[in-house]
């Protein structure tokens, strides 16, 4: 069996591939030891500065998360760890949307947000009957 077809797995229908654990460098990039580590250095670095970017981005506006997965990926060409991780992650987020789309479930969610809503409506309408439309930080002065 070739390489190709060992790193993708059988052939059988419904059945997933994923890809061989390693770096992702060019060949001739991979011949050379100090070129190597040099290439997975910046790959480090550029990874971490998006996680970096996406890490500030969970307190700042911006998709903090999408950010940060970004980065994961740009580690994941490289590093055999990251790679393990982020097949994980990929594997949770499924399972996770798959039990999101059990009928069950999107029942038990929407009663949930209906309830959230109703209180949220009640301390709204308590607060503007007792207060009147005044910003809490200036009923004292009333």
């Amino acid at each position: 069996m070739s390489e190709v077809a060992d790193a993708e797995g059988s052939g059988r229908p419904g059945e997933r591939h994923e890809r061989a654990l390693g770096s992702r460098a060019p060949e001739y990039v991979k011949r050379r030891r100090a070129l190597h580590l040099s290439w997975q250095v910046g790959v480090f670095l550029v990874g971490l500065a998006v996680i970096t970017a996406g890490v500030l981005m969970l307190v700042f506006p911006g998709p903090g998360w999408v950010v940060i997965f970004g980065g994961m990926a740009i580690w994941a060409t490289e590093f055999v760890w990251a790679q393990l991780a982020l097949r994980w992650t990929k594997r949770k987020v499924t399972e996770a949307a798959q039990k999101a789309l059990d009928p069950k479930v999107r029942r038990r969610n929407l009663a949930l947000t209906a309830i959230a809503l109703v209180i949220a409506a009640t301390l709204c309408g308590v607060y503007l009957w007792k207060f009147g439309l005044v910003m809490p930080w200036n009923i004292d002065r009333q």
